[in-house]
């Protein structure tokens, strides 16, 4: 009888949780900040150039963060945002944040300009810093990292990063493909040392500019 009530206290709260956050994904203030969102992009859509993400993997990047429920995000390579305000429209729903990081002061400027038009400057976090140099002092952690950066820098920046990620946290890397394991593009050596590490589980989409999407099980690995 004790264990049946106990189960029945469980549920309870379970359902009760699930319906406070569904009130709070549909507050007029959420839905007020979708709206601006979706305006915002909508009236962006073809105006996303220097080395921005396509629209379809902002999407993705969105659904990441929204259905493992990730509240700590940092992005290396901010561009001109936006990806940014997909991660971080996706944050708003979670309770999160986003640490983004970009060396190019113009493009800087213009994310941090397109971040306050769609609305979502109180969930972003943007620096204007060399991500070699301000990713290891981070402290973290980190549940969600995307990396759009200079390509031969992305094996350092998972090894920096790794470390202050989370089991079950979500590493995704832009311009990424499988059949350039062994290429002459610098993500070959990123591509080849991630899948070496038994603690990482990486899969690849195809479309858009290409991503690999790797989740820590695990918070050792044979690797150093």
């Amino acid at each position: 009888m004790r264990k049946e009530f106990l189960l029945v206290g469980a549920l309870g709260l379970f359902l009760a949780f699930v319906f406070l956050a569904g009130s709070v994904m549909s507050s007029p203030g959420q839905q007020d900040l979708d709206k601006r969102v979706r305006d915002f992009l909508d009236s962006h859509r073809y105006q996303w150039h220097d080395m921005n993400v396509p629209e379809n993997d902002g999407k993705t990047l969105y659904d990441l963060v929204l259905q493992h429920n990730y509240k700590s995000a940092l992005e290396i390579g901010t561009s001109t945002g936006h990806s940014g305000i997909w991660i971080a429209w996706a944050l708003s729903k979670t309770g999160g944040k986003l640490i983004t990081i970009d060396i190019d002061e113009e493009r800087h400027g213009l994310a941090v300009e397109n971040f306050k038009g769609a609305g979502l400057s109180g969930y972003i976090d943007a620096r204007l810093a060399d991500a070699h140099a301000l990713v290891p002092t981070l402290k973290g952690p980190f549940d969600f990292v995307f990396c759009d950066a200079d390509k031969e820098g992305y094996k350092d920046y998972l090894i920096a990063v790794l470390p202050k990620l989370t089991v079950g946290g979500c590493f995704a890397a832009h311009n990424v493909s499988e059949r350039q394991r062994r290429g002459p593009w610098g993500t070959g050596s990123f591509i080849e040392y991630m899948l070496s590490l038994p603690n990482m589980e990486t899969s690849f989409t195809r479309g858009g500019g290409g991503m690999s999407i790797s989740y820590k099980k695990a918070e050792k690995s044979t690797r150093p």
